[in-house]
Formats: structure tokens, C-alpha cells, sequence
């Protein structure tokens, strides 16, 4: 996961026209709540708490593993939040609002190529 954030960062190059933040989801029982920053520095924020040991064949203590990793290499803070009975629904409502905060985050406007900051640096 480290070096698919180093991808992000690498392709995000000098973040110009990016939206920068994206996310939140249902998904059934389970809110899901996902916000990213592409602004250069790395820290994660894990409020999602596991009932049981594993996930599939995945251990649930990995996920917050996998994800530190995604900043480290991104260096992108991640603020991931989750709440509901189904432990299933809680992973995937994660995972499908992460891929949405991204999406969302490195979106380009071609017509408002600034840096989205106000330091004039990310």
C-alpha cells in the first residue's frame, strides 16, 4: 500500500486544478465516513472498531496498517470513521468511501488550474 501511494503522489505531481479533499457512505446498518487531503503532509485519523478478529481471511488489525501505509506513501491525511453492527458492512462502506474521497480529491478542473491552497504550496 506504500507504493500505491507513492503513485498518487508521483502522478499528482504539482496538484494544480485538483479538488484536494473528498466521502461519505451507507452501506446498510453502517455509516461510513472517509476524508482525505492530497496537502503533502501524512496522518491518519482510525475511528472504526472491530468485533471480530477477522474479516474473510484478512486480519481486521491489518486494516489500519494498510491504510497508514496508503498516507505514508501518498502523504495525504486520511480521516476514516465507521459505525454500524455488521463488521462486512463496516470494511466495505471503508473501502467504497475511500475510493470515492479519492476520486473526488484528485479530480482536475482544466478550467481552474490553481493550487488549492492557501500558503500558495502543498
Amino acid at each position: 500500500m506504500i507504493a500505491l501511494g507513492e503513485v498518487f503522489a508521483t502522478t499528482l505531481g504539482d496538484k494544480l486544478g485538483i479538488e484536494r479533499y473528498g466521502f461519505c457512505l451507507p452501506m446498510d446498518d453502517c455509516l461510513a465516513q472517509v476524508a482525505i487531503d492530497f496537502g503533502g503532509r501524512n496522518w491518519l485519523v482510525w475511528d472504526a472498531d472491530f468485533k471480530r478478529e477477522m474479516i474473510g481471511k484478512m486480519p481486521t488489525e491489518m486494516f489500519l496498517h494498510l491504510f497508514k501505509s496508503f498516507t505514508d506513501g501518498a502523504k495525504c491525511n486520511l480521516n476514516i470513521k465507521a459505525e454500524g453492527d455488521n463488521e462486512h458492512h463496516k470494511i466495505e462502506g471503508i473501502f467504497k468511501a475511500f475510493a470515492k474521497a479519492i476520486k473526488m480529491a484528485v479530480k482536475r478542473d482544466s478550467e481552474k488550474m490553481i493550487l488549492p491552497s492557501t500558503k500558495g504550496m502543498l
